[in-house]
């Protein structure tokens, strides 16, 4: 039902210390509760559950509730639905008893994501009805209402200076300033190709992580106010969750093929470059394929383009034979450099600045606790994974 792994020291990676392996379906999302040995799942079989671990090591359900439709989403109390409502559920001290407490009639179609701002007693949501909603969490009503330009797939909010960052199926992101009774947009960026798959806010650093379908994560300096996206390429498949450890300075990245990413942030990291647009090759000037007036003029068949990741310059496939990793440019795999960039990058440069893991299972969903420093995984396999995140942690 529920094993306990024994770890085994080693540094620097996560340690799998648990498996709750007792469902009928795929585990569509599922938190570790702050401060307990326990884990609250909402499955595909209709079912939430509330798992105690016992002094045998397992996890054993303590509540198990069945409801009418399929629930998809879950933070703490909260359950969201394919239907346009979510609801909320109050928990009893011993976790043995589970009540419904009020349901939203919030959206016109599913509901896709909801947070719950503890600090200003609101609950934002989003839905396919491409609209954002804000309620008071005490006496349930409506507070206000944005309307997006696609369908919501990530949303965070700073209480600091009441901020929501809604990243949406369009690849945008866009940042907006609520009160009480009304928000205003404040800006909106893109660097995505893909749909935006997750979002992570970081209030102390005050950086935006969002990761996206197109495999990448890019880390917004929104508090320096200088406009600076760092890209992070650790992934080959879409980045299923992010969360930041602040306390070790790491970002966790986790994605559709069950890689787990442990990102060193407290390195100086570089923006990439901007590809320059050119008709010909910036290196031996001979001319791109589109080049006709050249191709003539030197009787010379026009090449394909590629640009350097490190410089950004337009070049040929012969100026560009070498490949390397530019981890500070958030490059973890190897890249189409030109020459003459391959040969500054030294020994020095290349050194790594993220671990990669296997957790074995096409992770769906991911949830880390920092009180903890654990790290929890749900995965296609309908197997829920917990892990320690920290830095002297040990591997299986």
């Amino acid at each position: 039902m529920a094993a306990e792994i024994q770890p085994q020291p080693q540094a620097r990676k996560p340690c799998l210390l648990s498996k709750i392996d007792a469902f009928q379906e795929v585990v569509s999302t599922a938190v570790i509760i702050p401060k307990e040995d326990g884990v609250i799942s909402v499955s595909e079989d209709r079912t939430i559950r509330v798992w105690l671990k016992r002094d045998s090591g397992q996890y054993w359900p303590s509540i198990y509730h069945t409801m009418p439709c399929r629930y998809s989403f879950l933070f703490f109390s909260l359950l969201l639905s394919p239907l346009p409502l979510f609801q909320e559920f109050v928990l009893s001290e011993d976790y043995n008893k589970m009540t419904p407490a009020r349901t939203y009639q919030a959206h016109q179609g599913r509901v896709t994501v909801v947070l719950f701002v503890l600090e200003m007693e609101w609950l934002l949501s989003t839905g396919q009805d491409k609209n954002f909603t804000w309620h008071c969490s005490e006496s349930g009503q409506q507070l206000g209402t944005y309307r997006t330009s696609a369908w919501v797939s990530g949303l965070q909010f700073d209480v600091e200076t009441r901020h929501a960052f809604v990243g949406d199926q369009s690849g945008q992101v866009t940042i907006l300033k609520l009160e009480q009774d009304s928000c205003s947009l404040v800006t909106t960026f893109k660097g995505h190709t893909g749909n935006v798959t997750a979002l992570c806010w970081d209030p102390v650093t005050r950086v935006l992580f969002s990761g996206s379908s197109d495999h990448s994560i890019i880390m917004w300096d929104i508090g320096g106010r200088k406009g600076t996206a760092i890209e992070l390429q650790g992934h080959n498949d879409k980045v299923q969750g992010l969360c930041y450890a602040s306390h070790t300075r790491q970002l966790i990245s986790c994605s559709s093929d069950g890689s787990i990413v442990i990102w060193n942030m407290d390195v100086t990291r570089q923006e990439t470059p901007e590809w320059l647009d050119s008709d010909s090759c910036q290196k031996c000037e001979q001319p791109f394929f589109w080049n006709f007036k050249q191709m003539w003029d030197s009787k010379k068949i026009g090449l394909r383009q590629h640009h350097c990741r490190k410089c950004g310059q337009a070049v040929c496939g012969k100026c560009s034979s070498k490949r390397s990793t530019i981890p500070l440019m958030g490059f973890e795999f190897e890249v189409r450099v030109c020459d003459s960039c391959h040969e500054s990058i030294s020994d020095e440069d290349r050194a790594p600045t993220a671990t990669f893991h296997d957790s074995k299972h096409s992770i769906v969903y991911m949830h880390y606790e920092p009180t903890t420093g654990n790290l929890l995984t749900s995965g296609t396999d309908k197997v829920i994974k917990v892990w320690k995140s920290t830095r002297s942690v040990c591997c299986v």
